[in-house]
C-alpha cells in the first residue's frame, strides 16, 4: 500500500514517520499517510503567513474559479472519494455518496458567494456634517486560518473549513481528524490543481497532540474547531484569537399532538441512528407529547428496527460501526448505566465489536448521560410530557443548543418555537437533522460558538474596513 503525501504550501510532501488508518468495520489498513515534520509544520506556517496579503488581493475571479474547479473535481471523482470515505470512517457507502454531493455544493456556493462579495456603499450626507461623503464598507480577512476537523464527515466539514478561506482569499492550514486524513488529502490534491497562490493552502494529517503549537502560533490569527468538548480548551489557549466552535449536542425532536406520527416516527428513526449516530445534529431526545405518545412510541420502534445495519460497503446499510473500540465501549456503557437506573429498553442495545444496535430507551432518568450529554452512537431516548409547553421547557433543559426539530403543522407554534427554543436552528416538520450547507449553522450555551454555512463563515472569517470617500457631489 502506497503512503499518501500530505501538502505543504499547494505541494506534496512527505515527512520522517506515517500514520496507518484503519477500516473500522474490518479493521484493514485503508490508508498510510506521511506525518509532517516539526519544520515542514513551521513552512507550512510561514509560507501562509508570506502569502496572506497576495490572498487577501487576489481577485474575485481566480479565487471563484479555483472553487468551481474543486466543486467540477469532486463531481468527478464523487465515488472513488465516497468509497474513501467509508473505507476510512466506517460510514455507510449511501451517506458517503451523499456527503460527496454535498461537498460539490459547497465548493459551488463558495464560488458563487466569492463572486457576490461587492461590499457596501453608505451615503454619509444624511446629517449635515456628511455632505459630500460616500462610506464604501468592504470585508477583508482576519488573516490565516487554523481549520481542525472532525472525523464523522471528512470531506463536507473540511470544505467548510476550506472553502470560506479561499472564498474571502485567507490561507488556510487544515488539520484534519487523525482517524479520517486519506479524503482530506484527496481534497488537497484537488486544490492542487488549481492556480492558487503557494502557501495558500496546507493538509497537514497528525496525531492531535502534534498540532499543539498550531493553536498558539499568533500567525494563525483565526482558528475553525469542529469537534467535541476540547474546543473550549483552545478558547483558553488562544484568548485572542478569533475562534469559531462547532461542538455538537443532544439534539431533540418535539413530536406534538398535530404531528403527522408515520413520518415523524420514519424521520427519527433514520436520523437518529444514520452514520451510527456520529452526527452533531443527529437526533437524540425525542420529546413526545402526552397525547400522542402510546401511538407514536410502536411506530418509532417498528422504524428502528426496520433499519439496515451491518456491512458499510452494502448500499443497503443504514447504520454502519462507531469510529472505534472506544466509542462502542463508551456508548454500551452509558446505554448499561441508564438502563441500570431504571430506563426501559424497548430494541437494541446489544454489541458485536464496533457495531452498537440501534436503541431506544424510555423512562430513563433525567440525569443519565444519555439524556444530559451527547451519546454520539445510534441511542433514541424517549421523554413523554404533557404539551407544548412542556416540550418546549424539555428541550431548553439542556446545556446544549444547536438545532432541534418540532412536528407541528401549526403554523403559530411553529413561530413560537422559533422564538423560545434555545438553540441555534429550529427545523419544522422534520428532524433537528436537516442542514442546508449555504444556510448559517452553529449552536449556543455548549454547542458552541459562531456560524457556518458559505455567507455566515465568510463574515465570521473577515472583518470590515471602511473608506470614507470625501468631496462627492451626491
Amino acid at each position: 500500500m502506497s503512503t499518501h503525501p500530505f501538502w505543504l504550501a499547494g505541494t506534496a510532501a512527505t515527512g520522517d514517520t506515517e500514520m496507518t488508518v484503519r477500516n473500522p468495520y474490518t479493521g484493514e489498513a485503508a490508508g498510510v499517510v506521511s506525518v509532517p515534520t516539526g519544520a515542514q509544520v513551521e513552512a507550512a506556517v510561514a509560507a501562509a503567513d508570506a502569502v496572506a496579503a497576495q490572498a487577501a488581493a487576489l481577485p474575485a475571479h481566480v479565487r471563484a474559479g479555483a472553487l468551481d474547479h474543486v466543486s467540477r473535481r469532486i463531481g468527478e471523482r464523487a465515488e472513488e472519494i465516497a468509497r474513501t470515505i467509508t473505507a476510512e470512517s466506517g460510514k455507510p457507502i449511501k451517506w458517503a455518496r451523499a456527503e460527496a454531493g454535498r461537498a460539490v455544493s459547497v465548493f459551488r456556493w463558495a464560488a458563487e458567494e466569492a463572486r457576490r462579495d461587492s461590499g457596501e456603499l453608505q451615503r454619509l450626507d444624511t446629517d449635515p456634517g456628511g455632505t459630500g461623503r460616500m462610506a464604501m464598507v468592504r470585508r477583508v480577512p482576519k488573516g490565516p486560518v487554523l481549520g481542525i476537523s472532525p472525523f464523522n464527515f471528512p470531506l463536507n466539514l473540511v470544505a467548510h473549513k476550506v472553502a470560506p478561506a479561499i472564498a474571502v482569499g485567507a490561507p488556510v492550514i487544515l488539520k484534519p481528524a487523525p482517524a479520517t486524513p486519506v479524503t482530506a488529502l484527496i481534497l488537497g490534491a484537488i486544490l492542487a490543481e488549481t492556480d492558487l497562490p503557494a502557501g495558500m493552502f496546507s493538509v497537514l494529517p497528525m496525531p492531535n497532540e502534534l498540532a499543539a503549537p498550531l493553536i498558539t502560533d499568533e500567525r494563525l490569527p483565526v482558528v475553525s474547531f469542529t469537534g467535541g468538548p476540547f474546543g473550549w480548551e483552545i478558547q483558553r489557549r488562544a484568548p485572542h484569537k478569533h475562534v469559531t466552535l462547532e461542538l455538537g449536542g443532544n439534539a431533540a425532536a418535539v413530536v406534538l399532538d398535530d404531528a403527522d406520527l408515520d413520518w415523524a416516527a420514519q424521520r427519527v428513526a433514520l436520523f437518529g441512528n444514520n452514520q451510527a449516530g456520529q452526527v452533531c445534529i443527529g437526533v437524540q431526545r425525542v420529546v413526545v407529547t402526552e397525547s400522542v405518545y402510546e401511538e407514536f412510541l410502536p411506530r418509532l420502534v417498528n422504524q428502528v428496527e426496520a433499519l439496515g445495519t451491518g456491512d458499510p460497503a452494502d448500499p443497503k446499510t443504514d447504520v454502519g460501526p462507531l469510529v472505534d473500540e472506544a466509542a462502542a465501549d463508551r456508548v454500551s456503557s452509558w446505554i448499561e448505566e441508564a438502563v441500570a437506573a431504571g430506563a426501559r429498553l424497548l430494541t437494541g442495545g446489544t454489541r458485536d465489536g464496533v457495531t452498537v444496535a440501534p436503541t431506544v430507551l424510555a423512562d430513563v432518568p433525567a440525569d443519565a448521560k444519555v439524556v444530559r450529554e451527547e451519546v454520539f452512537g445510534p441511542v433514541l431516548v424517549i421523554q413523554r410530557v404533557a404539551d407544548t409547553d412542556a416540550a418546549f421547557a424539555a428541550v431548553n433543559d439542556s446545556d446544549f443548543g444547536l438545532q432541534a426539530g418540532v412536528f407541528t403543522r401549526d403554523l403559530p407554534t411553529a413561530f413560537r418555537a422559533h422564538r423560545e427554543l434555545e438553540v441555534g436552528g429550529v427545523v419544522i416538520g422534520d428532524v433537528p437533522t436537516f442542514r442546508a450547507d449555504q444556510m448559517p449553522y452553529g449552536g449556543v450555551k455548549r454547542s458552541g460558538v459562531g456560524k457556518e454555512g458559505l455567507r455566515a463563515a465568510m463574515t465570521d472569517l473577515t472583518h470590515e474596513r471602511v473608506l470614507v470617500l470625501t468631496g462627492i457631489d451626491l
